[in-house]
């Protein structure tokens, strides 16, 4: 069963790695403000009850502000704070699987580069599509490039949103905005600068959504 209300993918923020939690909910208040719609929460080396807390403390936030908060990887995290959804890669627990783990209603959002990727992707019930890395990234040390056009055709591929991700920022954003995507998924060029709302300002109305 998928969601009545799709949510808006425009600009989908990525939690930064290990940050902690008073910096990182600072940001995304900010964010928020500069138009961001989606908030990941990706944490991959830190406890589960670390990991529980920083999702608390951010499901807090975002419900004030109507923000849907997405978990990466982790279902048992997702559930627990009644997030919105999870998001799996290809090397996670199987699409197919995960949908079975979570209720009626929790996005289901999977990491493709290719198109076939995608159609399985939809084919195993997941709601939206994560697609990368679009750009060289710094910020996902094993990221691998899409092939070029890559991106076009998964969004002709599939009926679901899919979200571009990867080296994603203000310089190179507009070059992927009529390639059929929902919205651009970024991390480093909202969480490094120096003004996040105006960084998450400029990267919306660069992609134009």
């Amino acid at each position: 069963m998928k969601l009545h209300n799709t949510p808006d993918y425009s600009l989908y923020l990525v939690s930064e790695d290990a940050m902690p939690a008073e910096s990182l909910l600072s940001i995304v208040e900010k964010s928020i403000s500069g138009g961001v719609t989606v908030v990941q929460l990706r944490e991959k080396h830190i406890s589960g009850k670390d990991f529980y807390n920083k999702a608390s403390q951010l499901k807090k936030l975002l419900d004030s502000y109507k923000i849907p908060l997405i978990i990466n990887d982790r279902i048992d995290i997702a559930l627990a704070v009644g997030a919105a959804g999870v998001h799996i890669g290809q090397d996670d627990i199987p699409a197919k699987a995960a949908r079975k783990m979570l209720p009626d209603g929790m996005l289901l959002g999977v990491s493709v580069q290719i198109p076939a990727e995608a159609v399985q992707a939809e084919a195993d019930g997941a709601d939206y599509i994560g697609a990368g890395s679009v750009f060289p990234t710094a910020t996902k040390n094993d990221a691998k490039l899409m092939e070029p056009g890559a991106l076009n055709q998964i969004c002709e591929v599939v009926k679901i949103p899919v979200v571009a991700i990867g080296g994603i920022n203000k310089t190179n954003i507009a070059t992927i905005s009529d390639s059929g995507i929902a919205g651009a998924a970024v991390v480093s060029a909202i969480t490094q600068a120096e003004n996040p709302a105006e960084a998450a300002s400029l990267l919306k109305k660069l992609l134009g959504k």
